[in-house]
């Protein structure tokens, strides 16, 4: 079954080709289709029809600047682990919703284990962390536990999945 078929269907799995667009796009998101079709030796139609293919998928969720933290004032990064109190989908409802919401909250995944999330929060210093632990997060109801891991240094931090 071709892609064209499994778009059909439903469904629909990248070819060699596209895994080397999806390659290039993580590597450089900004460059040209034009760009892209020399690089893996196609002509830039094809290539603009797999992008558009590969976004309409949701493959491609979106195109983003990856900044340095620490040049915008985030320095300091947190992983803090959250148990709550009761679990029902209800009080995970709502916590999900209010965290979601937080912008100092980069990453936010459901987890197994002692604790049922862990976020990935930035901060400009333990100053600032403090506030938002203090007036925001710790504000959430249904929080049982918390416990926060100070990032001394990040060895490697990467974007790309392919």
């Amino acid at each position: 079954m071709n892609v064209r078929e499994q778009q059909g269907k439903g469904t629909f799995t990248p070819d060699t080709k596209d895994l080397e667009i999806l390659r290039l796009l993580e590597q450089d998101a900004k460059l040209s289709v034009r760009e892209i079709a020399s690089k893996i030796h196609l002509s830039p139609t094809p290539t603009h029809e797999r992008i558009k293919r590969l976004e309409q998928a949701g493959i491609i969720k979106e195109y983003v600047a990856v900044l340095d933290r620490k040049k915008i004032d985030k320095g300091l990064l947190v992983l803090c682990m959250v148990a709550l109190r009761v679990h029902n989908k209800q009080s995970a409802g709502k916590f999900i919703a209010e965290v979601a919401q937080l912008p100092e909250v980069i990453e936010f995944h459901n987890i197994s284990g002692d604790f049922d999330f862990v976020l990935k929060i930035v901060a400009a210093d333990m100053d600032d962390f403090h506030d938002f632990f203090v007036n925001r997060l710790s504000e959430i109801a249904g929080i049982g536990q918390t416990k926060s891991i100070f990032v001394m240094n990040t060895i490697k931090e990467s974007h790309q999945l392919l």
